[in-house]
């Protein structure tokens, strides 16, 4: 078994050597592929330096099993065929062919099965909002059909990515010591302070990120739910958190729901209010799992149900469910070891 990464500079680059660590992914030898700029940094995995190659059209790519590629839409697009070339599994966490029709959209809690049927060799890692929240969104429809969500969306600086988490640190040692904060990751300032915009604005008023939330949901859950959101950057390091409110064609109660999620696969229920137990980004943070909390019926709609989840974005945002769909693959016999 041979693996890739692309882009492994990178924040969800560097989050995959720890992942592929920690899940003792089953491999025999890891290879690194980076831009000019990475070219030629060296990192330790299990004890072995490992160098960065430059990524060229070239045949690097031969006896590669899978290249987990995290390196941008323009990247992705330019290399695809370079990558699969010889049969690698291209399982990619741009946002490059999320939607196209021959590219299956994969969070292994909902649909795994769409990822065996891939004939341009392309998985693609949904956004990370999206993967947090179709996660929790799966235990409910199996309850009853969910049939329109809304969502506010409190996005950690580590989805601009590691430039952007260094900038937040520095913002506020800045700002505590009365200088001008520099502000070049963001539109805006971010520390004290939120920014209701992520990505550009589109023609009806709703950014890309939050229409990626409505077109991804209904890909991967095969299904016609309606989302409708508003993404807002906060002064968080890496995790996201969400307030979602759920219609469903039949009223579920706050036990059922409770009960969906404490059962349901990749969900960790955090849900005592009683005692102010709840997820926080805080402490979810380096976290396998979404965590669910603050469960109760929607006052405004007898069909309603409000929920609070939180998730680690570089983790189960991006790199873990990447190494997820691999292994996913593995087990079932697709990927032979």
């Amino acid at each position: 078994m041979k693996v890739a990464i692309v882009g492994a500079s990178g924040a969800v680059g560097q989050e995959f050597f720890k992942v592929l660590e920690e899940r003792n992914f089953p491999m025999d030898e890891l290879v690194l592929f980076g831009s000019r700029r990475s070219a030629g940094k060296q990192y330790t995995f299990k004890e072995k330096q490992l160098t960065v190659q430059l990524l060229q059209h070239n045949d690097d790519f031969k006896g590669v099993d899978i290249a987990f590629v995290s390196a941008g839409g323009d990247t992705s697009k330019e290399f695809a065929d370079t990558i699969t070339k010889y049969g690698a599994v291209m399982i990619d966490n741009s946002s490059a062919f999320r939607m196209d029709k021959d590219v299956p959209l994969v969070v292994p809690e909902v649909n795994p099965q769409d990822a065996l049927s891939r004939p341009r060799g392309i998985i693609a890692n949904p956004n990370c909002t999206t993967i947090l929240m179709v996660v929790a969104l799966k235990a409910i429809e199996e309850l009853s059909h969910i049939r329109k969500v809304h969502v506010a969306t409190y996005q950690a600086a580590s989805g601009a990515g590691a430039a952007a988490m260094d900038e937040l640190y520095i913002q506020h040692r800045q700002l505590l010591a009365g200088d001008v904060p520099v502000v070049e990751k963001f539109a805006y300032q971010l520390a004290f302070n939120l920014i209701p915009q992520i990505d550009v604005f589109t023609d009806n008023g709703y950014t890309k990120e939050e229409m990626k939330m409505f077109n991804e949901t209904q890909k991967i859950m095969h299904s016609d739910i309606k989302v409708s959101s508003t993404c807002v950057r906060v002064p968080a390091l890496r995790a996201h958190s969400e307030s979602i409110w759920v219609e469903t064609e039949r009223p579920i109660t706050e036990e059922e729901a409770r009960a969906a999620f404490d059962k349901a696969e990749g969900i960790v229920l955090q849900d005592n209010p009683q005692e102010n137990e709840y997820p926080m980004p805080l402490f979810v943070s380096g976290k396998d799992s979404v965590y669910v909390g603050r469960i109760r019926k929607d006052l405004a709609d007898e069909h309603g149900l409000a929920f609070w989840v939180v998730g680690d974005q570089i983790k189960k945002g991006a790199a873990l469910n990447a190494v997820q769909i691999a292994e996913w693959l593995i087990k079932n016999g697709d990927i032979k070891v």
